[in-house]
């Protein structure tokens, strides 16, 4: 399992520092919310801010682009150093295309999907992927409560992907609660904003994610 903190919920004043706390941690995956005001009400950040990330950490930089269009920005975002781009399914009317750009660049390319998006979506799409974002809150704001619907949408999803080299990554609403419950219906990869950076010690909270997870425990 990976936990993918998510620096939208992160002090900027201090962004690296953030960064290194929690990859010390044991988070293998910086998660990059990219938010441009169109697709998603709201605006964060862009290739600049995500270069000095990628100065700070030799992480996998994941970066979630929830953008209109997306195809057009996709070299840009190579170009800084990410490991991965993920866009949206209901953002561009060329999904296929838009993957085979981001492989193109040797790039793991990943397809998110909102919560009332189905899964059939991907159906045409799954020999060019390389992980599959199921949202679990509506995507354009950090600190939203986990959305329950979705885990079965998540059970489905494990189902439709056995036998294929595609990881399930959650975003929205994880927390220490919920954790175990996505781990056994099959989540691979959990992005988790608010419950780590806002937490008192965003450090232990990943090792705890990470054990918690992991339990035997119900």
């Amino acid at each position: 399992m990976i936990i993918a903190p998510s620096i939208l919920s992160a002090d900027f004043s201090r962004l690296g520092d953030e960064v290194k706390k929690v990859v010390s941690a044991g988070a293998e995956w910086i998660h990059l919310d990219v938010m441009d005001g169109v697709f998603v009400p709201n605006i964060t950040i862009g290739p600049v801010v995500i270069k000095g990330v990628r100065d700070t950490t030799d992480a996998f930089l994941d970066c979630h682009l929830m953008i209109a269009s997306p195809e057009q920005y996709i070299n840009a975002f190579a170009d800084v150093g990410v490991d991965g781009i993920t866009i949206h399914a209901e953002a561009t009317s060329h999904l296929h295309r838009a993957l085979s750009m981001i492989k193109e660049r040797g790039l793991k390319a990943g397809v998110a999907l909102n919560p009332s998006t189905p899964l059939d979506v991907v159906e045409y799409c799954l020999d060019i992927m390389d992980l599959l974002l199921i949202m679990s809150v509506n995507p354009g704001f950090g600190g939203q409560r986990f959305i329950e619907s979705v885990l079965p949408k998540i059970i489905r999803a494990k189902a439709m992907l056995t036998g294929r080299d595609i990881l399930i990554q959650v975003d929205g609403g994880v927390d220490k609660d919920n954790i175990k419950r996505l781990y056994d219906a099959g989540v691979d990869v959990f992005v988790a904003g608010s419950s780590v950076f806002k937490s008192q010690n965003p450090a232990k909270t990943v090792q705890e994610m990470l054990i918690l997870a992991t339990s035997e425990e119900c």
